[in-house]
C-alpha cells in the first residue's frame, strides 16, 4: 500500500507498507514500512526524505530470527507525458544499516551501504475508456557502495509489466509480474525472483481545496 496525504498546497506525508511472501504464501520473505515528508511544488515534481525499516526473514533452513534493517532515504520524482503516455522517473538515495546474523542470532554488527536507485515507469493507455486498465512497464536499477561492497557494486534490477486501474479518483492499483535479478556480495552468485506484485495507491488531502499530489511509486522495498 502506497499513500500520499497532502496537508497544504506544497507539503505532504508519504507512507507505504509492503509484505513479500515466498511461493504462494508458503513462508515470509520480509515486512517493510516506510514514511517521509514531501515537498510538492507542482503536480509533476516532488522531493521526499524519510525513514524506513525492514524485517527480513532468514533464508537458511532451521533459522527463525528476523534481521532488522534501518534506512534513511532521499528522493526526487518527475512526472511527464509523451503523447498519451505518462512517464514517471524517480532517483532515490538510501543509507542502509543491515543487521548481521550468525547461528540464527544477531551478531551486534551492522553492514552499512549507500544505495542509489533509478526508476522509469511508463503508463500506457490501451483503451479510450479511462475506467478500463492501462498498461504499465517499468524498470528500476539499483547500485550500492560501501566498505563491504567489494565485488557487487551492481545490486539488482527490477523489471515490471502489468496493468494499472483507477478504483475511484483517490484510489488505484497495479497488478502484474516483476522480475528481480540480484547479485550477491560474492560477486559471482546471482538470484532471480519471479514475483506477482499487487500495489494499491491512495492519494488524499487533509483539506478539500488542496491540489492533488503527484503519483507516489515506491518501486517495492
Amino acid at each position: 500500500m502506497n499513500t500520499v496525504t497532502k496537508f497544504s498546497d506544497h507539503w505532504g506525508i508519504v507512507a507505504d507498507a509492503h509484505i513479500r511472501e515466498n511461493g504462494f504464501f508458503e513462508s515470509n520473505n520480509f515486512y517493510f514500512l516506510r514514511g517521509g515528508i514531501s515537498y510538492i511544488p507542482n503536480a509533476s515534481v516532488s522531493v521526499t526524505a524519510g525513514y524506513a525499516h525492514m524485517w527480513l526473514a532468514p533464508t537458511k533452513e532451521g533459522w527463525s530470527t528476523y534481521a532488522d534493517e534501518n534506512r534513511i532515504y532521499q528522493q526526487a520524482q518527475l512526472i511527464t507525458k509523451i503523447g498519451k503516455v505518462s512517464v514517471l522517473q524517480r532517483l532515490r538515495n538510501e543509507q542502509r544499516w543491515q543487521e548481521k546474523m550468525a547461528n540464527d542470532e544477531p551478531t551486534g554488527e551492522l553492514r552499512f551501504t549507500d544505495r542509489i536507485r533509478y526508476l522509469a515507469s511508463f503508463t500506457i493507455p490501451i483503451f479510450s475508456n479511462k475506467k478500463l486498465p492501462s498498461l504499465v512497464l517499468s524498470d528500476e536499477l539499483l547500485i550500492h557502495f560501501g566498505k563491504e561492497v567489494v565485488y557487487n557494486t551492481f545490486d539488482q534490477n527490477r523489471l515490471f509489466i502489468g496493468i494499472k486501474q483507477n478504483i475511484n479518483p483517490k484510489l488505484s492499483y497495479d497488478l502484474g509480474y516483476m522480475n528481480v535479478y540480484q547479485e550477491k556480495y560474492s560477486g559471482y552468485q546471482y538470484d532471480m525472483n519471479h514475483t506477482i506484485r499487487l500495489f494499491f495507491y491512495l492519494n488524499t488531502g487533509v483539506k478539500h481545496n488542496v491540489p492533488k499530489a503527484p503519483e507516489h511509486h515506491s518501486g517495492d522495498e
